[in-house]
Protein backbone atom coordinates (compact mmCIF):
# COMPACT_ATOMS: atom_id res chain seq x y z
CA UNK A 1 0.00 0.00 0.00
CA UNK A 2 1.38 3.45 -0.87
CA UNK A 3 2.59 5.41 2.16
CA UNK A 4 0.38 8.40 1.30
CA UNK A 5 -2.73 6.24 1.32
CA UNK A 6 -1.74 4.63 4.64
CA UNK A 7 -1.23 8.07 6.19
CA UNK A 8 -4.60 9.24 4.87
CA UNK A 9 -6.42 6.32 6.50
CA UNK A 10 -4.56 6.64 9.79
CA UNK A 11 -5.09 10.41 9.80
CA UNK A 12 -8.84 9.76 9.49
CA UNK A 13 -8.60 7.50 12.56
CA UNK A 14 -6.50 10.10 14.39
CA UNK A 15 -9.15 12.75 13.69
CA UNK A 16 -11.72 10.48 15.34
CA UNK A 17 -9.37 9.99 18.30
CA UNK A 18 -9.07 13.78 18.67
CA UNK A 19 -12.85 14.07 18.65
CA UNK A 20 -13.08 11.41 21.35
CA UNK A 21 -10.54 13.30 23.48
CA UNK A 22 -12.51 16.54 23.05
CA UNK A 23 -15.56 14.67 24.38
CA UNK A 24 -13.60 13.45 27.42
CA UNK A 25 -13.13 9.92 26.13
CA UNK A 26 -9.80 8.11 25.82
CA UNK A 27 -8.47 9.25 22.42
CA UNK A 28 -8.77 6.20 20.22
CA UNK A 29 -10.21 6.31 16.71
CA UNK A 30 -10.89 3.64 14.11
CA UNK A 31 -12.09 3.27 10.55
CA UNK A 32 -13.11 0.30 8.42
CA UNK A 33 -12.10 0.37 4.77
CA UNK A 34 -13.40 -1.80 1.93
CA UNK A 35 -12.24 -1.40 -1.65
CA UNK A 36 -10.61 1.94 -0.81
CA UNK A 37 -13.77 3.44 0.74
CA UNK A 38 -14.28 4.22 4.42
CA UNK A 39 -17.46 2.36 5.36
CA UNK A 40 -17.28 2.60 9.14
CA UNK A 41 -15.81 5.03 11.61
CA UNK A 42 -15.77 5.44 15.34
CA UNK A 43 -14.13 7.08 18.26
CA UNK A 44 -14.13 5.77 21.80
CA UNK A 45 -17.47 6.50 23.49
CA UNK A 46 -18.05 4.17 26.42
CA UNK A 47 -18.61 7.09 28.80
CA UNK A 48 -21.04 9.00 26.59
CA UNK A 49 -22.90 5.86 25.57
CA UNK A 50 -22.88 4.25 29.02
CA UNK A 51 -21.58 1.23 27.12
CA UNK A 52 -18.36 -0.54 28.15
CA UNK A 53 -18.17 -2.16 24.70
CA UNK A 54 -18.21 1.16 22.79
CA UNK A 55 -14.52 1.09 21.93
CA UNK A 56 -13.58 2.82 18.67
CA UNK A 57 -13.03 -0.49 16.86
CA UNK A 58 -16.41 -1.88 17.87
CA UNK A 59 -18.21 1.33 16.90
CA UNK A 60 -16.51 1.36 13.48
CA UNK A 61 -17.17 -2.34 12.84
CA UNK A 62 -20.84 -2.00 13.84
CA UNK A 63 -21.29 0.84 11.37
CA UNK A 64 -19.51 -1.07 8.59
CA UNK A 65 -21.53 -4.25 9.23
CA UNK A 66 -24.77 -2.26 9.12
CA UNK A 67 -23.73 -0.58 5.87
CA UNK A 68 -22.85 -3.94 4.29
CA UNK A 69 -25.89 -5.63 5.89
CA UNK A 70 -23.80 -8.53 7.18
CA UNK A 71 -22.08 -9.78 10.30
CA UNK A 72 -18.85 -10.61 8.45
CA UNK A 73 -16.51 -7.87 7.28
CA UNK A 74 -14.74 -10.06 4.74
CA UNK A 75 -12.33 -8.09 2.57
CA UNK A 76 -12.34 -5.16 5.00
CA UNK A 77 -9.40 -3.50 6.71
CA UNK A 78 -9.49 -1.94 10.17
CA UNK A 79 -7.33 1.07 10.95
CA UNK A 80 -7.07 2.00 14.64
CA UNK A 81 -4.84 4.40 16.52
CA UNK A 82 -4.08 2.02 19.42
CA UNK A 83 -3.33 -1.69 19.68
CA UNK A 84 -6.69 -3.39 20.23
CA UNK A 85 -7.65 -4.87 23.59
CA UNK A 86 -8.76 -8.49 24.02
CA UNK A 87 -12.45 -7.64 23.51
CA UNK A 88 -11.76 -5.79 20.27
CA UNK A 89 -9.30 -8.41 19.03
CA UNK A 90 -11.97 -11.06 19.55
CA UNK A 91 -14.49 -8.97 17.62
CA UNK A 92 -11.94 -8.45 14.83
CA UNK A 93 -11.51 -12.22 14.53
CA UNK A 94 -15.27 -12.87 14.59
CA UNK A 95 -15.86 -10.20 11.95
CA UNK A 96 -13.20 -11.75 9.71
CA UNK A 97 -11.33 -8.47 9.21
CA UNK A 98 -8.70 -9.07 6.50
CA UNK A 99 -6.02 -6.65 7.69
CA UNK A 100 -5.50 -4.77 10.95
CA UNK A 101 -3.41 -1.61 10.94
CA UNK A 102 -2.69 0.17 14.20
CA UNK A 103 -0.62 3.05 15.46
CA UNK A 104 0.61 2.94 19.05
CA UNK A 105 1.32 -0.23 20.99
CA UNK A 106 -0.46 -0.76 24.31
CA UNK A 107 1.75 -2.74 26.73
CA UNK A 108 -0.89 -2.58 29.49
CA UNK A 109 -4.11 -3.34 27.64
CA UNK A 110 -3.18 -4.52 24.18
CA UNK A 111 -3.93 -8.06 23.04
CA UNK A 112 -2.11 -8.28 19.71
CA UNK A 113 1.60 -7.95 20.52
CA UNK A 114 1.05 -7.75 24.29
CA UNK A 115 -0.99 -9.58 26.91
CA UNK A 116 -2.87 -12.58 25.52
CA UNK A 117 -1.59 -12.14 21.93
CA UNK A 118 -4.99 -13.29 20.84
CA UNK A 119 -4.24 -13.99 17.19
CA UNK A 120 -1.48 -16.41 18.23
CA UNK A 121 -3.91 -18.61 20.18
CA UNK A 122 -4.80 -21.95 18.57
CA UNK A 123 -8.51 -21.50 19.35
CA UNK A 124 -8.82 -18.34 17.25
CA UNK A 125 -10.58 -19.21 14.00
CA UNK A 126 -9.47 -16.17 11.99
CA UNK A 127 -6.23 -14.20 12.07
CA UNK A 128 -5.99 -10.96 10.13
CA UNK A 129 -2.76 -9.71 8.68
CA UNK A 130 -1.39 -7.24 11.26
CA UNK A 131 0.63 -4.08 10.62
CA UNK A 132 1.67 -1.90 13.54
CA UNK A 133 3.48 1.38 14.12
CA UNK A 134 1.61 3.46 11.51
CA UNK A 135 1.71 7.10 12.66
CA UNK A 136 2.75 5.65 16.02
CA UNK A 137 4.20 8.89 17.40
CA UNK A 138 1.06 10.91 16.66
CA UNK A 139 -1.18 8.27 18.23
CA UNK A 140 1.03 7.90 21.31
CA UNK A 141 1.30 11.69 21.75
CA UNK A 142 -2.50 12.02 21.79
CA UNK A 143 -2.74 9.46 24.56
CA UNK A 144 0.15 10.94 26.58
CA UNK A 145 -1.32 14.45 26.43
CA UNK A 146 -4.79 13.19 27.33
CA UNK A 147 -3.62 11.28 30.41
CA UNK A 148 -1.09 13.89 31.59
CA UNK A 149 -3.88 16.51 31.56
CA UNK A 150 -5.92 14.23 33.87
CA UNK A 151 -3.15 13.81 36.44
Amino acid sequence: MPIEQARRYMEAALDLARQAAAAGEVPVGAIVVKDGEIIGHGGNRPIAGHDPTAHAEIVAMREAAAKLDTDRLIGCDLWVTLEPCAMCAGAIAHARIARLYYGASDPKGGAIEHGPRLFEQPTVHHRPEVYSGICEDAAADLLKKFFSARR
